[in-house]
């Protein structure tokens, strides 16, 4: 039976302002730069200082902002509500200031140029236009080389790819003709382009080598009759079903591996990608010093034509409906404009606050550059030094990097779990990671090291680990087992 009753109960909800505040922090330096991009198009209210019409900065006053945002009244509404006080906007109670996100002076911007860039995609299409036969197999192998991934690879079934071409282009075709197609993609450069498999691309390389060379009658046969075994390193195997010698068998390996396995970044001529870090580490008088990297970020600021529009509204004893219309309208951007602002100087604030607790925490790190100096250090320990959520202090963490003597470093790298020592010392996880590192680096190549003899060196050296956590870090730093690590 249904039943109609009251019930009370209380529940957390974010403000708009905070919800924009949540959302900016977690932006690195450059997507940060688009997103005031983005409200500077959007927002006429909202101006660079550099503007004409961007109100003046000689007040130095106190933010004033609605809770509740104009925005969810209606027009009628607004006109009934004689709370609403221009002279709130006019008066400047709001820093016509804004915030200013750059604390580089006069130092000059440089701009980097622009590279005119094309994807493989592009330069496999413009290869095949010249081979189609007919209007339906350029149709087909358009979509074919769409459906590449960006490695070169083609990952969608042929069945799927057939269904694809009735659907969104209205052409039937069956899987003989797709893979009559496919075979002439594959035929493109780079080689191994278009292969469904590891194992297919390797085999379309050495296919367009010499066919009369034995290393590559050899390679050919390891890789389509004893792939398993090659993937698996069973070296002692592969000599005696192909009745060669281990000297022959580097040499095809050394072949092998010469080899493009992800064809497409061959011919990927995109823009290089530039970390663009979002601090800068500095040593001034013995002391280090965060900046927030800042340098294409514009100065925010206040429209005055829409200030001085209210100023009218206030001036006129029978303001028109359009006029009142008008002023609902500059009110509501205004208001986005303030939280905006505020939003960003909020963000600034949050990220210093962090990137300094990190430093002092992690000062011997940044002293040295020596990762065995990291400190075990949680996202809980650098909110309770800032009092701030941890859920906040992983936004500021993730994705954003800063600049150092040592290099460009994600903040998430001093981020580590803590280790007993035998001492009861406390150290970081990254330390272990090291040591393991430098002991794989070591090794003879012919007899690596399983995890049983990395757990004995880490025993060695005060380090209490079992196995199976060595095998985890081991996995982490993307190091396979000892068995993949063999050479001969």
């Amino acid at each position: 039976m249904l039943k109609q009753g009251l019930q009370q109960s209380q529940l957390q909800k974010l403000s708009p302002q905070q919800i924009q505040f949540i959302k900016l922090l977690q932006l690195n330096s450059v997507d940060i730069i688009q997103r005031i991009d983005q409200e500077l198009i959007e927002n006429p209210a909202l101006l660079r200082a550099s503007d004409e019409d961007a109100a003046p900065a000689d007040k130095e006053t106190e933010t004033n902002t609605e809770e509740v945002s104009s925005e969810d009244l209606s027009v009628e509404d607004f006109i009934a509500n004689e709370t609403f006080d221009v002279k709130e906007y006019v008066n400047d109670e709001y820093d016509p200031e804004g915030f200013h996100l750059s604390d580089e002076g006069d130092e000059e911007r440089k701009e980097r140029p622009i590279v005119e860039s094309h994807s493989f995609h592009e330069e496999l299409q413009d290869q095949f236009n010249s081979i189609a036969e007919s209007d339906k197999e350029l149709a087909i192998g358009t979509q074919l080389i769409g459906t590449l991934d960006d490695d070169g690879y083609l990952r969608r079934p042929l069945e799927a790819i057939v269904n694809d071409l009735a659907f969104s282009i209205n052409i039937e075709t069956n899987l003989e003709e797709m893979r009559r197609v496919l075979h002439k993609i594959q035929k493109l450069d780079p080689p191994g382009i278009g292969a469904t498999s590891l194992q297919e691309c390797l085999l379309i390389q050495l296919y367009r080598k010499d066919q009369n060379n034995l290393l590559v009658i050899n390679a050919i046969k390891i890789l389509d009759q004893h792939f398993e075994d090659f993937t698996k390193k069973h070296y002692e195997k592969l000599t005696k079903t192909l009745k060669i010698t281990e000297a022959e068998l580097k040499e095809i390996i050394l072949l092998i591996t010469k080899l493009n396995p992800k064809p497409g970044e061959a011919i990927d001529n995109t823009a290089t990608q530039y970390i663009t870090p979002d601090f800068v580490l500095i040593e001034q008088d013995g002391k280090y010093l965060i900046q927030l990297n800042s340098r294409n970020a514009p100065d925010l600021r206040i429209s005055r034509s829409y200030m001085e529009t209210l100023k009218g509204y206030e001036e006129s004893k029978s303001p028109s409906r359009e006029q009142k219309e008008t002023v609902q309208f500059i009110k509501q951007k205004l208001d986005s404009a303030k939280w905006f602002i505020d939003s960003i100087k909020q963000r600034h604030n949050t990220l210093l606050l962090t990137m300094n607790a990190i430093l002092n925490y992690q000062l011997g790190y940044f002293e040295e550059g020596d990762e065995t100096k990291l400190k075990p250090m949680i996202l809980k320990d650098i909110a309770e030094e800032t009092n701030l959520d941890i859920s906040t202090i992983s936004r500021v963490a993730n994705s954003k990097y800063i600049q150092t003597d040592f290099g460009v470093i994600p903040l998430k790298f001093f981020f580590s779990e803590g280790i007993a020592t035998e001492d009861g010392e406390e150290v970081s996880s990254r330390e272990v990671k090291k040591i393991l590192k430098d002991a794989i680096e070591a090794e003879e190549k012919s007899k690596p090291l399983p995890d049983e003899k990395l757990m004995e060196i880490l025993k060695d050296k005060g380090y209490h680990i079992a196995r199976r956590t060595v095998a985890k870090y081991r996995e982490q730093m993307n190091i396979p087992v000892a068995r993949l690590r063999k050479e001969i």
